[in-house]
């Protein structure tokens, strides 16, 4: 019974991950054609609530599943590195987190990759995954709200999660790593 949960696609959980894909390009058209920054705010709060609702509907009505451990962080990842592309725009230190997002996910991702290749284990988001989700969605619609933010309060903002991002890059790839050499030492154990 375990198993078959573990290997469902359809569920609650799994559609809200869709959801959330299918937002993206409705902030793009709001912030970068239509220049609505109340309903671009809008969005991302939306999304930023299925986001945490897909988790919760997933850990308490036990529909996790190894395609939505995978899923739920490519629909955050998308979500916010077209956010961030929208706000490089007008906030060109937002280059920054953009940059850092694709070699945090390319490399964290490269490693998850391989750790369930060789382990078959599919880890979820981490708390650290998740201070860094929040902050980077807090720093994003306040650039959104506020048009003129000052360039010294952007900065800290941009800062602020610049620095997260890089303690949850270095501690995912220090859990896959473990998790590789964990892996590795019971193998050795068992011949």
């Amino acid at each position: 019974m375990e198993e078959t949960r573990k290997n469902k696609i359809l569920t609650i959980p799994n559609g809200l991950s869709v959801l959330r894909i299918l937002m993206i390009p409705v902030f793009i058209w709001a912030y970068c054609f239509k220049q609505d920054y109340p309903m671009t705010a809008m969005v991302l709060v939306l999304s930023g609530l299925t986001d945490m609702a897909d988790g919760y509907i997933a850990r308490h009505f036990n529909m996790v599943s190894d395609f939505g451990k995978a899923l739920d962080p490519v629909a955050d990842k998308l979500t916010q590195f077209s956010m961030l592309v929208c706000l490089l725009t007008r906030f060109k230190l937002m280059f920054v987190p953009v940059l850092l997002i694709v070699i945090k996910e390319l490399s964290t991702g490269i490693s998850s990759l391989v750790v369930i290749k060789k382990t078959g284990a599919v880890m979820g988001a981490d708390w650290h995954g998740k201070v860094t989700t929040f902050l980077l969605y807090g720093m994003m619609i306040t650039h959104v709200l506020w048009y003129n933010i000052p360039s010294s309060a952007s900065t800290l903002l941009i800062s602020i999660c610049v620095v997260m991002m890089l303690i949850s890059f270095v501690m995912y790839i220090m859990r896959n790593i473990n998790t590789l050499k964990k892996y590795k030492a019971e193998s050795a154990e068992y011949k």
